[in-house]
């Protein structure tokens, strides 16, 4: 192995060191120390990936450090650092003690950046399930709510199904191609000359559509947000969902356009949008609210994926948005903790008893509706400019009428928090929150205005990335 071989493998070295130095100091000195050890390294690989010039790929182990794996990989450690500080007061108040939850959440991680990585099929399906195998485990580690429990067991079932779909797929795909090459597999699997190929690149966006909750592989969704820990539902509605929208664009890349795919893509983003945005109207719980509004979002990300290569930059700059969006609302979520349940009467008045939280919660809930000028408006002014471009007229009139609709339940969560005064026998908590939190829904927040009003600096990254 040479020195450009090391050099490139790095990240992932760093992620593999800093899991194991979690594990050992955990036994040694239990505390906050692993989880604050686990962000500096998530924060460490970040820093590498914005740092490090891009490198050759390396055949042999089927990954390469380009561009996109820098941009997406530096998303995905920013977001676990989020994560990881939200977690620190939030597990100490429900009781969730112990290194594994720190080290699973860097080997969770560890699959992320691999699958960016990736020019290898068998190397992204690897990254996929590596990062889904550490959710099993984050999303049912709260063991004082059998809710939780409940949402790990689900999620588990689930994932085994939509692996096996994978799986089975990337057989085909091997079987029909004779490589697993990404950009030449995909190439052949997406033309209808090919049906054996062209039939496991069928089941492979099945089982990438269970990751981003397109309907009908979205059914694990709401139960696993409603039970998991509010800190990993942050780390799950955005990395994971990042992740699994990195795996599109990596299968996508080396073709035209969706190809023999397009009518399954279609289908998938019509079903997700009305569903999941007609389920969401009904909710009364926030959690249950923004997992059926994240199927109606994954629902306009395959719209921009239905127009070909023209709509990839716009998924890419919706990935980075959707982060901001869901780390905000699930960190105001996480530090709202301690005033009750997540139920939309339980926040009532809250916009005057904790200001901060439920401006940042406010602020996100706007973003996903998509009012200017926030980030979810200029990411669904990108993903709606594509399709047209495209030629994907009738979709995206229905997408803008969901979009529409999707208002609605969105500001009722503001008008809960702000236009209704607070019950009286309501506790009036204290603030209460730590610097990390502060410093995470500051930066979220921040986030979804810059790339509200100034988006050209991340395009430009984009379009050098996705070159």
């Amino acid at each position: 192995m040479t020195t450009a071989d090391l050099w490139s493998l790095m990240p992932l070295l760093i992620l593999a060191a800093g899991a194991l130095l979690v594990l050992l100091l955990g036994a040694l000195v239990p505390g906050r120390y692993p989880s604050v050890i686990a962000a500096v390294t998530a924060a460490g690989v970040a820093c590498w990936m914005v740092m490090a010039p891009p490198l050759a790929s390396l055949p042999g182990l089927g990954i390469a450090l380009t561009p996109f794996a820098r941009l997406f990989s530096a998303l995905f450690g920013l977001t676990a650092v989020g994560a990881l500080l939200l977690s620190l007061r939030y597990n100490d108040r429900q009781g969730i003690v112990g290194e594994e939850y720190p080290a699973t959440l860097l080997f969770s991680l560890f699959g992320m950046v691999a699958l960016s990585m990736a020019t290898n099929l068998l190397v992204l399906f690897l990254g996929l399930e590596s990062l889904t195998f550490g959710f099993y485990f984050l999303v049912a580690c709260d063991r004082s709510r059998a809710a939780s429990a409940e949402a790990g067991l689900k999620y588990l079932l689930s994932g085994a199904v939509a692996a096996a779909f994978t799986a089975f797929g990337l057989a085909l795909i091997y079987a029909g191609t004779g490589t697993l090459l990404i950009a030449p597999a995909m190439q052949a699997a997406l033309s209808s000359a090919n049906p054996t190929a062209a039939a496991g690149a069928g089941l492979l966006l099945l089982g990438v559509a269970f990751k981003v909750s397109l309907v009908p592989a979205h059914l694990w969704t709401p139960d696993v947000y409603q039970g998991a820990p509010t800190p990993v539902t942050a780390f799950l509605a955005t990395a994971s969902k990042g992740a699994a929208l990195a795996a599109l664009l990596l299968l996508f890349s080396g073709s035209a356009g969706s190809g023999s795919l397009h009518g399954p893509l279609w289908c998938l983003s019509l079903f997700s949008m009305l569903l999941g945005n007609l389920a969401a109207l009904r909710q009364a719980g926030l959690k249950r609210l923004i997992a059926y509004s994240s199927i109606a979002q994954m629902g306009y990300v395959a719209l921009a994926l239905t127009s070909g290569s023209g709509g990839h930059g716009a998924v890419a700059f919706y990935a980075v948005a959707y982060s901001a969006m869901n780390l905000a609302a699930f960190g105001a979520l996480a530090a709202l903790a301690d005033q009750g349940g997540d139920r939309l009467e339980e926040l009532r008045g809250v916009g005057y008893q904790r200001p901060f939280p439920a401006a940042i919660l406010a602020l996100s809930m706007f973003s996903l509706a998509g009012i200017p000028p926030t980030a979810g408006f200029m990411g669904k002014f990108l993903i709606f400019a594509a399709a047209l471009k495209g030629g994907e007229i009738a979709l995206s009139v229905i997408g803008i009428l969901t979009a529409a609709v999707s208002a609605y339940y969105y500001l009722r969560v503001v008008t809960t928090l702000y236009l209704r005064p607070a019950e009286p026998s309501s506790p009036a908590p204290g603030d209460g929150m730590t610097a990390a939190e502060y410093g995470v829904l500051g930066c979220a927040g921040l986030l979804i205005i810059v790339l509200g009003i100034f988006p050209s600096p991340l395009l430009e990254l984009i379009d050098a990335a996705l070159r």
